[in-house]
């Protein structure tokens, strides 16, 4: 099997003891010791232990955002972003749970420039999603009674709730939980006037039912 390249390697060490004994109570020299590299091979790579968490931090952020700019730039209706974004979003907890694992369990830790970079990319985000429910709002496929900031900040929290109770052993894929989490959304927003155009049933489930 290809070794990893060190700086993956000092992250993945780091993922799996900020995990066990949480962002305090690990220090550079365990990382390094534990990863068989030495402190010049830390610094080399990142300025100190902040740095680290950050980089754990933007790896899933970052991934979300670009997808979710993808599906903006890639789509053509409000409907087809909003749903593109919420597959990539729900995608992030397979490819890197650990990463949000650490990041709810230490978030509190980065400070400065750092909190203040991964804070901006939530609220673009955030604002991206936003923005395509209003757009669907404007041309009448998605309810204007239902506020978008709240439509936002809705779907945010029952996707980011996965880490929670995601295991790559369980009785449901990652595309099969975004396939339920879209056709629950589409649901509740969509008018009579978006249940009608055809490609919103790529988006929901089909009549047989998926077994949990």
């Amino acid at each position: 099997m290809k070794k990893l390249p060190l700086k993956e390697r000092i992250i993945e060490t780091a993922l799996v003891l900020f995990e066990q004994h949480g962002y305090h109570g690990v220090t550079v020299s365990q990382i390094v010791d534990e990863c068989g590299t030495s402190k010049g091979g830390f610094y080399h790579n990142f300025k100190s232990k902040d740095e680290l968490l950050y980089h754990i931090h933007d790896c899933f952020i970052s991934y979300v955002l670009d997808k979710a700019r993808e599906a903006y730039d890639n789509f053509d209706t409000p409907v087809s972003r909003l749903c593109a974004t919420i597959q990539s979003f729900t995608k992030v907890f397979d490819l890197y749970k650990p990463h949000i694992t650490v990041f709810y369990q230490e978030s509190t830790y980065l400070v400065g420039d750092y909190y203040q970079k991964i804070d901006e990319k939530r609220d673009e985000y955030r604002k991206l999603i936003v923005q395509m429910i209003k757009e669907g709002q404007t041309n009448g496929d998605f309810r204007t009674e239902v506020p978008a900031d709240i439509s936002t900040m809705s779907i945010i929290g029952m996707i980011n709730w996965t880490y929670k109770w995601f295991s790559k052993e369980g009785p449901l894929s990652i595309e099969s939980i975004a396939l339920i989490f879209n056709d629950l959304i589409l649901h509740s927003l969509l008018t009579e006037k978006g249940m009608k155009d055809e490609a919103v049933n790529n988006y929901l489930l089909k009549s047989q039912p998926i077994s949990f």
